[in-house]
């Protein structure tokens, strides 16, 4: 009898990119996703000591910051799309990336499907493919 299909992930994520490793019984694929969001700059702390336009400065950094959310939430969100059919999601990275995560999945009902948030420094995709086999072993 066969072994039902069990789509297992695990991804390694920061706010510049993912690398996702599928495992469907004895076969595994590697997809990359590219963020392309630019670097988020704070401009609190660099406004001169008496700003005449204060509030013109607070609007711009506004703007910033909801572009920056925005494109963020975007990534996650095709992010997401690829894990909808996962059965088992377990996510690991640096930073605040695998959190954002989290709490996307939380919001589009996949929360359940977590096994596990792990923090991992930058590694090489040969790592992450490795990392993830040892997390599901066959």
């Amino acid at each position: 009898m066969d072994k039902p299909m069990k789509r297992e992930v695990g991804l390694w994520i920061d706010r510049h990119k993912t690398v996702m490793v599928t495992m469907v019984n004895d076969k595994e694929e590697t997809r990359k996703i590219r963020s392309n969001v630019e670097k988020h700059i704070y401009l609190a702390g660099k406004l001169p000591a008496k700003a005449p336009n204060l509030s013109a400065m607070s609007t711009a950094e506004d703007v910033g910051d909801r572009r920056f959310a925005n494109h963020l939430s975007g990534y996650y969100d095709g992010v997401v799309s690829m894990l909808r059919n996962a059965d088992s999601i377990w996510i690991f990275g640096p930073g605040e990336a695998k959190v954002e995560l989290e709490n996307q999945l939380k919001r589009e009902e996949l929360g359940g499907r977590i096994v596990g948030i792990e923090t991992a420094d930058k590694m090489t995709d040969h790592q992450i493919a490795a990392k993830v086999r040892d997390h599901f072993p066959r």
